[in-house]
């Protein structure tokens, strides 16, 4: 794992795309202060980039990093959860602008998984995390059913957990809004 994490970091701070596990579904990703990276992966998915994109973060300290307000609700979710929550916050900062919705909003969670929590952690930064799909394609929740123009269009592929046969699940989504108020959205 400490190679695969060296390699992929190395990749990330290049500008370069990496196909890599999470506490979710596999996931390409790229830094997610880079935009000509996540053009990159815009492309590759064939995907409008009026689409917006997740970002991991190591730990809930990295949050005010990446929007300017984390209302009280948003670490009462977070702790409370027992699964994945991708939390879209509605002022995203310091990240690239093609990442960003139109709204000005970004999803970003709090991985806890170890490999994308270690990345995360080494690289310093938020990472993009997207299905490793074909827009519009199904969802692959295992390694082995990843495309191969996928696998082909990424600068890295991490070796840990490919053999994994866990049928893993997206995250849950919760959009937050003014005053508290969020909504469910999966």
């Amino acid at each position: 794992m400490i190679e695969d994490i060296k390699a992929a970091c190395e990749i990330l701070h290049a500008g370069g795309l990496i196909l890599y596990p999470t506490d979710t579904i596999w996931g390409i990703g790229c830094d997610a202060t880079n935009e000509e990276a996540v053009r990159k992966i815009y492309e590759l998915k064939q995907r409008t980039d009026n689409k917006a994109m997740l970002v991991l973060v190591d730990s809930i300290a990295k949050l005010n990093g990446y929007t300017t307000e984390v209302p009280d609700i948003a670490y009462d979710l977070i702790e409370v959860t027992d699964k994945p929550l991708t939390i879209i916050y509605p002022e995203a900062r310091n990240l690239a602008a093609n990442l960003i919705d139109a709204d000005g909003s970004i999803g970003i969670r709090v991985t806890t998984e170890v490999f994308s929590q270690k990345l995360c952690e080494r690289f310093r930064k938020p990472i993009v995390s997207t299905s490793a799909n074909v827009s519009g394609e199904p969802l692959p929740v295992t390694f082995s059913e990843i495309p191969e123009a996928i696998k082909a269009g990424v600068n890295y592929i991490v070796q840990y957990r490919q053999d994994d046969t866990h049928k893993a699940a997206p995250s849950g989504i919760i959009k937050l809004g003014a005053g508290g108020v969020f909504r469910i959205i999966r």
